[in-house]
Formats: structure tokens, C-alpha cells, sequence
């Protein structure tokens, strides 16, 4: 892979991930079932890149990288229906925005966690992702969906987060396919009891939409993503999957009307600010290797 043609690689991951919230807006099933088949079908796509695509060897596990990416899949099952319920609530535009906001809650919980000095650089990019979301929201009212959706989607980005940092955790023991393969087996099983009383209710098209999110927005978009990392910085793959949001926001735009406001255009440029910004400043320090960085959504 050349760094041009690893660009438009990753410019087409950051599409499909951005495409993310698009497919489980049109998909009229519960988020339950959503993110079960989504999982389902990630593990598919990952399994056939792992099996034809990828070069990376299959490393036998340890008990303690299975108790990690047990406690990875579970984060990833709760930021997946997190992220989705969000959707269904407030629609793509909030959700993607709202849980944009987790490079704030990185930056809080990597000082706490790994103890390490938060800056004054970083204190400001939490402020701007704060008064980003502020701005995202048009009123607090509890009540309203809004509101209610915005909620979610934060706890979504909490959720990721806290997976990144578990990812961080065991960086270097687990291939980066195996390990998403792994988390997406976990994701399934976790959510199979809950789904699977409205599995047969699934209308045929919306299973075409399920399955997009898991062989597009996951599989393919998460092997685009350490296949260009080979090739392209950490830093610059960073930044271009920033535009995540942008695509998202923009498809939703065109597909579902959801007209921005000014308001909520301001929000989501103080957001994509903070996220480019704190990506930088990030990889300035240390450049992360492929299974260092959580590939979005």
C-alpha cells in the first residue's frame, strides 16, 4: 500500500464510521438487535480479512488477555447501544456530536488511571468539548429528546473511552484484528439473549442495514484503518478520522433533513477542534501503534 492509496484508505474508513449512526437510523429495529447483528457480522468480515487480507499471525491468548478483551467487549456492547439509542432518541447529528466528546473524558481518565500529569493544553481542550456540547443541545430540558439523546450519546463516548484505555492497556499482546474479532464474539454473545425474541420480527431490509454497519462500518473500516497505519502516522490518520463526524452529520443532512443549527454548527466545530487538536498534541508525545489506537465508532 502507497501513502496515497493508504489515504484514501482511510478516508473511506472515516466515511463508513461516519455512516455509522445514517445505517442505524434507517434499520427500524431496537438497538439490542442492531448492535447483535452488527457484531455478528463484523466477526464475519474480520474473520475473512484476518483469514485472506491480513499478514499478521494469530497469537495463542492468555487468561489475562482474555479477561481483557472480555472486559473490552462488554465496553464495546455498551458504547455500541449507548450510541444507538442516542440515535433513534435525537437523531445522527446529536448523537455523533455527543459522543464526540470522548477525547475529554481520555485526557480525565488517563490521569487517573495511568496517573499522568494532565496539561494545561489538555484542561483547555476538555473546556472546548464541554462548551461544544453546551452549544450541540438546544435546551436542558430533561424531558425533551434532545436532551435526553445527548445524555446517551456522552455515555456512549464515556464507554469509549474507558475501551480505549483498555486497549491501551494490553497494546502489543493482541494483534489489532484478533482483538477487535474477539470483542465483536463477546458483543454478540452478551446481546443475543436480548435480541433474539425480535430477531424473527427483523424486517429483510433492515437486515441489509444491520449488515452493512458490521461488514462496512466495522469489518472493512476497522481493516482499512491498521492496514493504513503500516503505511501513514498515527497523527495524520488521526485527523482524518476527525471528518468522522462531518460525514455523518452530512449524509444524515441530506437523507433525513436533520437541518443543523447555527448553534449546533458552532458546537460541532468547537468539538472537531478539540478532537484534531488533542490528536496531535497526543501523538507529539508518543507516536501510537496500530493496536494503540481504537479505531472510532
Amino acid at each position: 500500500m502507497t501513502p496515497r492509496s493508504a489515504l484514501g484508505a482511510l478516508h473511506i474508513g472515516a466515511l463508513m464510521f461516519g455512516l455509522t449512526g445514517v445505517l442505524g437510523k434507517l434499520a427500524a429495529a431496537s438497538p439490542a438487535i442492531i448492535v447483535f447483528g452488527r457484531a455478528t457480522f463484523a466477526v464475519l468480515a474480520l474473520a475473512f480479512f484476518a483469514r485472506f487480507a491480513s499478514s499478521t499471525g494469530w497469537r495463542p491468548l492468555q487468561a489475562r488477555d482474555l479477561r481483557r478483551l472480555l472486559l473490552s467487549g462488554l465496553l464495546l456492547a455498551g458504547h455500541w447501544v449507548s450510541f444507538f439509542i442516542a440515535v433513534k432518541v435525537a437523531g445522527v447529528a446529536i448523537a455523533t456530536l455527543g459522543f464526540a466528546s470522548f477525547p475529554a473524558f481520555t485526557v480525565i481518565l488517563e490521569g487517573l488511571i495511568f496517573r499522568e500529569r494532565i496539561r494545561l493544553n489538555e484542561i483547555f481542550l476538555v473546556l472546548l468539548v464541554s462548551i461544544g456540547l453546551v452549544l450541540v443541545t438546544p435546551d436542558f430540558d430533561l424531558a425533551s429528546q434532545a436532551t435526553s439523546g445527548l445524555l446517551w450519546s456522552v455515555a456512549s463516548g464515556l464507554l469509549f473511552s474507558l475501551l480505549s484505555l483498555t486497549n491501551r492497556a494490553s497494546a502489543g499482546r493482541v494483534p489489532p484484528v484478533q482483538a477487535a474479532l474477539c470483542q465483536n464474539v463477546v458483543v454478540a454473545l452478551c446481546l443475543l439473549p436480548v435480541a433474539a425474541p425480535g430477531l424473527s420480527e427483523v424486517r429483510a431490509l433492515d437486515w441489509l442495514w444491520i449488515g452493512m454497519l458490521g461488514v462496512f462500518c466495522t469489518g472493512l473500516a476497522h481493516s482499512l484503518f491498521v492496514a493504513s497505519l503500516a503505511v501513514i502516522k498515527a497523527r495524520t490518520a488521526a485527523v482524518v478520522f476527525a471528518l468522522e463526524p462531518v460525514y455523518g452529520i452530512s449524509v444524515a443532512w441530506l437523507l433525513f433533513n436533520e437541518n443543523p443549527s447555527l448553534r449546533m454548527l458552532l458546537g460541532g466545530a468547537l468539538i472537531i477542534v478539540a478532537i484534531v487538536a488533542s490528536s496531535l498534541l497526543g501523538s507529539r508525545s508518543t507516536e501510537p501503534k496500530p493496536c494503540q489506537a481504537a479505531s472510532a465508532q
